[in-house]
């Protein structure tokens, strides 16, 4: 056989593969392909890294192929860590800083080497200036209060910021917050990465909203979880002031408006392309699994419920879908599965589930265990 033909089988094999990150709350992150072959697809594990903690949520810095890990720990002392990503899959931990704030359930990337982490349980935010080390100190520590309990008491007792994330201009960062009923805004420094705060967004009592996605730069969609609502938001930018939110539409996030077990609660939110997908955990629209649903977005981003899927398993805590967008990646919580299933990028449509792989340990339902963020390396 001539050179030319192995260097063509090699670039086949490298475009029917794609990499996609696991993060489980015992303590670990893992790396899998997605292969296919002869028609079908198959998840194969390029091994792990132990972390320790519990990590919660992985944020991706592309550039430099570092995973940055929260640590949804609630005692003792908390850690923030940093994986390094090699093209072909090995891994390894390159950096942790301890002495971390106790319950870390989100991050992201802002301004120029920021990291900014929601603390759910201590109702805070902290910042960090980059690369992550030993040496690592906190930047900057926002602590929220309320004067009483929100509309649904058992979860709302005190604020808790469950996520954040920059606007698409980077100027500014939002942090829904499930116990307090408000998205937080604040301005960004981008010298120094400090946040000054804006006025909040008060969102509908008893909403309690969790997770939040843009769409262009004037509309945002915040998934609720404690009323399995999606809300869609205006985004505006007054001339020299901060960013201001506005309500539009809200829709249910389970199909025919049904009774919901108890329990039920909306995920993650995403869109691609003009559409947008919610998980919902402990729905259990395909007993004894939960399920995806997707709405269609029209040229003024209205929402209009289009499809619900199942999830291939239970608690879908995080999904994502390639940047292609014909394959999205679900990240069973309680199941502990990672489940590939297709999408039509010109439908939107999820097709049939093509690959599940179970990762470590089974979880229990409304417990900080089992499997709990999925990412793809593209």
């Amino acid at each position: 056989m001539s050179l030319r033909f192995w260097l063509a089988v090699g670039l086949v094999d490298l475009v029917t593969a794609a990499n996609i990150f696991v993060s489980h709350y015992t303590g670990t992150v893992q790396s899998l392909t997605l292969k296919e072959s002869g028609g079908g697809y198959t998840l194969v594990s390029n091994g792990s890294v132990n972390v320790g903690g519990q990590p919660s949520w992985m944020t991706y810095d592309r550039d430099t192929r570092t995973i940055y890990n929260t640590d949804e720990t609630g005692f003792g002392s908390g850690i923030l860590t940093a994986v390094s990503a090699a093209p072909g899959g090995g891994m390894s931990l390159s950096g942790k800083a301890t002495g971390v704030m106790l319950g870390g359930v989100h991050s992201t990337l802002y301004g120029p080497g920021y990291l900014a982490v929601a603390h759910y349980q201590t109702s805070s935010i902290t910042t960090y200036k980059l690369p992550l080390s030993s040496s690592l100190r906190v930047q900057e520590t926002l602590t929220f209060r309320m004067n009483s309990p929100g509309k649904i008491p058992s979860r709302q007792d005190a604020p808790h910021p469950h996520s954040v994330f920059p606007d698409p201009t980077g100027n500014f960062l939002l942090s829904p917050d499930l116990g307090a009923d408000q998205i937080r805004i604040y301005s960004i420094n981008k010298s120094t990465g400090r946040l000054t705060a804006c006025a909040s967004y008060i969102s509908q009592p008893g909403s309690g909203p969790r997770h939040g996605t843009f769409y262009g730069d004037n509309i945002l969609y915040v998934g609720n979880e404690l009323s399995n609502t999606v809300h869609k938001l205006s985004v505006t930018y007054p001339s020299g002031g901060c960013l201001k939110l506005g309500f539009q539409q809200s829709l249910t996030t389970i199909a025919n408006n049904r009774t919901l077990p108890s329990g039920s609660k909306v995920g993650e939110v995403h869109t691609q392309d003009n559409f947008l997908y919610v998980s919902n955990r402990r729905d259990l629209s395909f007993p004894p699994n939960d399920s995806i649903a997707s709405f269609s977005l029209d040229e003024m981003g209205n929402m209009k419920f289009q499809q619900i899927t199942s999830s291939g398993g239970t608690y879908p805590r995080t999904f994502a879908i390639n940047k292609a967008g014909d394959f999205i990646v679900i990240g069973d919580q309680t199941t502990a599965n990672v489940v590939v299933a297709k999408r039509d990028p010109a439908t939107g449509l999820i097709g049939a589930q093509v690959a599940s792989m179970r990762i470590g340990s089974t979880g229990r339902p409304e417990n900080d265990d089992g499997l709990s963020a999925v990412l793809w390396d593209d």
